[in-house]
């Protein structure tokens, strides 16, 4: 038989005849995404367009899309005439695509592990598999976290990751806290590597002779160690990262029956993590700030890290506002770490708080109790990730997998919706992979 000349040349490949390095190239993704050209590009586009906002994306849009709108916005009178121009079967193909997402997605709420029927003969699922490594920094600088390591040991031993591994900074002896070692045994954590800073996250990252490389890296540190962190993950197969991380910060809403003193104490909790760390304080009462203050020196009198906690408060605000309303507003435009609703009927206010990486509700609800032992997670977005990030959970070390299985009846059903789509979108390859099926199945019924 011959072959048409424009035919590819496909190479089939033996596994097992390969080295472990050939194998590893085998599975690499295209290069052309990562060239330096594009990255330069794209770097210039995200400059230009931070500093010059809709001016350059409209300069950029006409330059490379050939349009450039005076807005942005597509006006509501023309989505409601675009439907006029989708033909009814495409109509129909999205309504019903959109059905069956619908179902599958708010029952995956409920249940991580959820199987929905579709369409007859349409099973959708989705199960969870650990992480299979990963990499846990533990700081342990002049504040050794002995919490981080409960608070990512624990939920990744729940999660039944198979490699557990643990970097965490030794003194100029060589020794680790002991107190990190023995919280470490708790949780199961056998490799504990005498490892810091950002030389640590690349050990993970990429692994070494000695240290495991890792899927995903988990855990906070200084800035030399989040930059680390969010430079691997930003590598062609590097590790994923739990979140956006920076210096600790807590955001305390106080009403005038607060508890002036619990409110310094709560700042200074946070404010002596770093010169970096930030805090404030947002209160409707003039009388409430001023006592903050007052408490605030008592505190600092004999503060075992005052002059860090001193520093950080250089850098911190303390803000009155015309009501509880607004300082619960500004809290969700700012995002924070840890929020302290110190105030009357405080749960009352929870349906409004919209961003935060942790609540903390009422008098008795100090900032520290979750930073070590109320059962949350203390490990939280900060630098305003809340908008868009959780904390860590066992979910964090886990994978979701989704899974279908569709019958001859169940292609019958819903392979029309997928040709039709697919056509629309212009990928007839996607099409035929549909249709093909529907034929077999069509011929099958016939005989």
């Amino acid at each position: 038989m011959t072959r048409p000349q424009d035919i590819v040349e496909l190479a089939i490949t033996d596994w097992a005849a390969l080295s472990a390095v050939e194998q590893a190239a085998l599975l690499e993704r295209p290069a052309s995404q990562q060239d330096v050209r594009l990255q330069s590009g794209v770097a210039e586009i995200l400059q230009t367009v931070r500093s010059e906002g809709d001016a350059a994306v409209r300069d950029f849009s006409r330059r490379f899309d050939g349009f450039a709108a005076d807005d942005f916005l597509v006006p509501p009178e023309a989505i409601q005439a675009a439907s006029a121009e989708v033909g009814a079967e495409l109509k129909q193909a999205i309504r019903d695509a959109a059905a069956r997402i619908t179902a599958f997605h708010r029952e995956s709420m409920a249940s991580p592990s959820a199987v929905v029927d579709t369409a007859p003969g349409v099973r959708c699922e989705r199960m969870t598999r650990a992480i299979e490594t990963v990499g846990l920094y533990v700081p342990g600088g002049s504040a050794p976290l002995i919490s981080t390591v409960l608070m990512l040991g624990i939920p990744a031993s729940l999660a039944g990751c198979r490699q557990r591994v643990v970097c965490t900074p030794a003194d100029s002896s060589g020794r680790v806290d002991p107190a990190i070692l023995f919280a470490a045994e708790v949780c199961g954590l056998g490799r504990i590597y005498r490892i810091g800073g950002a030389q640590a996250i690349a050990a993970m990252a990429y692994g070494t002779a000695s240290v495991p490389r890792c899927d995903k890296l988990f855990g906070p540190g200084n800035a030399w160690v989040t930059t680390a962190k969010q430079q691997v993950s930003a590598q062609p197969g590097g590790p994923a990262i739990d979140m956006p991380a920076g210096p600790s910060e807590v955001l305390v809403i106080a009403d005038k029956a607060a508890n002036p003193a619990f409110v310094a104490a709560d700042l200074l909790s946070q404010a002596e993590h770093g010169p970096d760390s930030q805090v404030l304080l947002l209160s409707d009462s003039a009388d409430l700030l001023d006592a903050v203050v007052d408490c605030l020196h008592s505190q600092l009198a004999d503060l075992p890290r005052a002059d860090i906690a001193r520093q950080s408060l250089s850098s911190s605000r303390l803000i009155r506002v015309s009501d509880i309303d607004s300082a619960v507003a500004i809290s969700n435009r700012y995002a924070p770490e840890h929020l302290i609703l110190a105030v009357r009927d405080a749960r009352r206010w929870l349906p409004q708080v919209t961003a935060a990486g942790s609540v903390f509700l009422g008098d008795w609800a100090a900032e520290a109790l979750g930073d070590y032992c109320s059962g949350t997670n203390h490990v939280l977005p900060t630098a305003g990730a809340a908008r868009a990030w959780s904390g860590v959970s066992v979910a964090s070390f886990q994978r979701q997998i989704s899974v279908q299985s569709v019958t001859g009846g169940g292609i019958r059903e819903i392979g029309p919706c997928a040709v039709t789509l697919a056509r629309a979108e212009g990928l007839e390859a996607h099409a035929r992979a549909v249709a093909f099926r529907l034929e077999q199945q069509r011929e099958e019924v016939v005989a």
